[in-house]
């Protein structure tokens, strides 16, 4: 009788991948990102262990939005004061802060808690198309469609 694989924290191969955002719909990017920092792509994958890869994603600035979600998608925050609530549009968004609104929308995807925190740590984004992480050797990852 087989039992169900069950991945173990020390028995885990990390790859690096570099994913160039550049022409990408938000979304769609961000859900296959979410993917990978999981570990849903490897046959080891194990829900309650963190098999993910790390992503490396350049040229966040160049990402796309489709209709009118520029001028029409609002984040908001708030500093947790009367009255501190903070808004913002995509447009402002991508021109000010192009890494955020990427981290935002994929660190949404990923499960909530300690492991999905952990999952968070190993992306990292920058807005034009340098990285400083040559040295982990990594390889440029095509995404679907």
């Amino acid at each position: 009788m087989r039992t169900t694989y069950m991945a173990k924290a020390s028995e885990i191969e990390r790859k690096w991948y570099v994913v160039d955002a550049e022409g990408k719909t938000l979304g769609r990017l961000a859900s296959e990102v979410a993917s990978i920092l999981r570990g849903k792509h490897k046959p080891t994958f194990t829900p309650h262990v963190d098999t993910g890869d790390h992503v490396i994603l350049i040229n966040a600035d160049k990402i796309e939005l489709t209709g009118k979600k520029l001028s029409d998608k609002i984040y908001y925050r708030h500093s947790g004061f009367a009255g501190g609530l903070k808004t913002r549009t995509a447009g402002e968004m991508r021109a000010k802060y192009p890494t955020k609104m990427l981290e935002l929308a994929i660190k949404g995807m990923l499960p909530k808690g300690s492991l999905g925190r952990q999952m968070g740590k190993k992306l990292h984004v920058y807005a034009g198309s340098e990285h400083p992480h040559q040295a982990q050797k990594p390889e440029v990852y095509e995404l679907r469609g």
